[in-house]
């Protein structure tokens, strides 16, 4: 028998989070538990691995969580399916982003990690490491070196940087998601070919018997696509990238402006 309740899949960062210090809106929260009760169920779905997963999501009460682009999958705090990068091509990842002058890190669902012995470093780099607990790889023991692995990863291209070589690599083994220019580098998500946000969806759809026709997808970037395009009901925020719109089914306001609540109030999941 199908299912009748509706997955409505959420992105973290500038969908239901603003920008550091993080604001969760009230009015979407109050419309989520709305959502929830009406018997449907909340899933957060990102690019964030869990280990960077915010506390104020993880505590909030989601169905579950889809992390690090379709990687790993959790229905509450249980873990349904994982995919770690194996152990061998992380490190042979390394060398290429050495060897390419490509600063980067690495997202695992257990650490974030930061190769603090590449020849290409920036200084955002430490913030960013102070602001996800990261660790480097010096600072792995000597089991934990032979043995790391990590989910997906984040490049900056810079102008020292050579990108086509890279590419020409990674491409074999990764999916790359173009992220727009930040802090003066050409930012790069870079997550294991055979999944997505879209990938999620599709595992939630099979475990929960649920059709397409019952799914959302409510995002705000480009690494939100492959969702936004998968489903048929596909929400843009309205601080969205104007690159997704033509993708999006509704486009509702700004995250703090109800964006949420006004979302589910259209589809009358609220």
């Amino acid at each position: 028998m199908t299912d009748n309740r509706a997955i409505v899949c959420f992105d973290i960062d500038e969908t239901l989070i603003t920008k550091a210090p993080h604001v969760f809106p009230e009015s979407a929260k109050d419309a989520i538990r709305r959502l929830q009760a009406n018997g449907h169920m909340a899933f957060i779905n990102t690019g964030r691995t869990y280990f960077s997963t915010p506390a104020l999501i993880k505590d909030f009460g989601f169905d579950g969580y889809i992390c690090g682009c379709g990687s790993y999958i959790y229905l509450k705090d249980r873990k349904l399916f994982g995919s770690a990068i194996p152990h061998k091509l992380c490190t042979e990842i390394v060398q290429l982003l050495r060897d390419c002058r490509i600063p980067a890190f690495f997202e695992g669902d257990k650490a974030i990690l930061f190769d603090d012995r590449s020849p290409a470093q920036l200084p955002v780099l430490s913030s960013i490491r102070a602001s996800l607990n990261g660790r480097t790889l010096s600072s792995l023991s000597e089991e934990e070196q032979h043995t790391y692995t990590y989910d997906k990863f984040l490049v900056m291209i810079t102008a020292d940087s050579l990108y086509e070589k890279f590419r020409e690599a990674s491409d074999r083994f990764f999916t790359y998601i173009d992220r727009g220019t930040e802090n003066d580098c050409r930012v790069g998500e870079v997550i294991q070919k055979p999944y997505s946000k879209a990938t999620g969806i599709q595992y939630l759809m099979d475990y929960f018997d649920i059709p397409l026709e019952n799914c959302y997808a409510v995002g705000d970037s480009t690494n939100d696509l492959a969702m936004l395009q998968f489903v048929p009901h596909s929400i843009a925020m309205g601080n969205s990238v104007p690159d997704i719109l033509p993708f999006c089914e509704y486009h509702t306001t700004d995250i703090l402006n109800n964006g949420i609540a006004n979302a589910l109030r259209h589809y009358k999941l609220i």
